[in-house]
């Protein structure tokens, strides 16, 4: 039997795009109409309109805590112009999660920009942070009282990727210039949004909130013990898992460490190209794992190991995603309980860790995958939006609950 401590934290997650529905001003939305990517968000989830129903099963699964995102493009649909009504919207979110007694964990980037924004060139400009600070700024005095935990931005090296390096998520471009402008302009971001949120709570008198990012980790190893293999390893667990932490560490901008981990990046380099090093994955099913529905390797070992190369940096950690897609509840339920011994096993080896949120609450839009992947506890029958819990959504209830394992 593993124990985990009274005031930890159980959850899952959602972010805004995913499952609200009709988030008709963002950059994501422009896309799915131009028909640039294989499935289009329409109505998601409407959990824009159910998120009551589904916060009363978060609290039936014994959930305390819960991640969603603000969705920017509601509340600033136009540049200048704040929508009251979705400000309104989202403190009533709060307000059904508070009343139920579940802590809200608050993202404010989750990967979509409104359009306006985008075109007139989003991250890839200096000069345009200032707005996502201005929208910062106006989310947090309006919910400080309500909310402790705040992630700025999710994933910031995976929305550059995505979106400037491999080109699969809007803009979808293709620069290595414009990866890395991104990434330092999002830095900057969160430096300066910490500065806000930590200057709005001393103003109001407020007991100091708990700022962080999102940022997703990865178990890189190797395929084979080649010279190219072992400086990619280095490279990319340097400047993948943390480049970025170590920035912020350095400018005191973190109060945890948020990490999203999903599983195991398995090298095997094709030429010394900087692409190659930092990019190529083996192809041949060397030292195959379990997989899921998207063919990622499941490697719960390496939470571990990553919760360990953190420990040096003496702070809290936060489990702010992992989770699987998969057909087989069996698996999901395997996976989550083989991470929880692993998070378990780096707890009792001295790393703090505040909590865990499983991706996700309920099944929804995996972006440029559509919707085909089922990473929910809770599945959602797109046709009719009916909610059914899944048996591995039961047995992390008991987890949550009993604080055991």
């Amino acid at each position: 039997m593993k124990k985990f401590p009274l005031n930890f934290l159980w959850g899952a997650a959602t972010s805004a795009h995913q499952v609200e529905g009709q988030n008709i001003h963002n950059d994501w939305w422009l896309a799915e109409q131009n028909l640039a990517l294989k499935e289009a968000s329409g109505s998601a989830c409407r959990h824009y309109e159910l998120y009551a129903q589904d916060f009363a099963i978060a609290k039936e699964l014994g959930h305390n805590c819960h991640r969603f995102s603000i969705e920017w493009s509601r509340i600033e649909p136009q540049e200048g112009e704040f929508d009251a009504s979705q400000i309104e919207h989202y403190r009533k979110v709060i307000f059904e999660l508070k009343s139920r007694g579940i802590e809200p964990v608050v993202t404010l980037h989750h990967f979509t920009n409104p359009a306006w924004f985008s075109q007139k060139g989003g991250w890839t400009k200096s000069n345009l942070r200032k707005y996502f600070l201005r929208f910062v700024d106006k989310i947090v005095k309006e919910f400080a009282a309500q909310v402790k935990f705040w992630i700025t931005i999710n994933e910031p090296l995976i929305y550059s990727s995505h979106s400037y390096l491999l080109g699969v998520w809007p803009p979808k471009e293709c620069s290595l210039f414009k990866t890395a402008k991104v990434t330092f302009n999002m830095a900057g971001a969160h430096i300066k949004a910490y500065r806000i949120i930590h200057k709005i709570y001393q103003e109001k008198s407020l007991e100091k909130p708990m700022v962080s990012i999102a940022a997703n980790l990865q178990a890189f190893e190797i395929c084979q013990p080649t010279l190219k293999n072992k400086l990619a390893l280095y490279l990319r667990h340097k400047l993948y898992n943390l480049y970025f932490i170590e920035k912020l560490l350095r400018k005191k901008s973190l109060d945890f460490i948020g990490i999203n981990y999903y599983g195991r990046n398995l090298a095997d380099v094709r030429s010394w190209k900087i692409r190659s090093l930092l990019l190529d994955t083996c192809s041949y099913n060397h030292h195959p794992l379990r997989k899921n529905s998207l063919g990622w390797d499941i490697y719960p070992q390496g939470l571990c190991k990553l919760l360990m190369s953190l420990k040096r940096y003496n702070l809290p950690i936060m489990i702010t995603e992992n989770g699987i897609c998969t057909e087989d509840d069996d698996l999901r339920w395997d996976y989550i309980r083989e991470h929880l011994e692993q998070i378990h096993q780096a707890m009792e080896r001295g790393v703090e860790v505040l909590g865990y949120i499983y991706w996700s609450l309920i099944d929804n839009f995996e972006w440029d995958k559509g919707f085909s992947p089922r990473f929910g506890l809770v599945q959602v029958d797109y046709q009719n939006q009916k909610r059914t819990i899944r048996e591995s959504a039961k047995k992390l209830a008991r987890v949550c609950q009993s604080g055991e394992i």
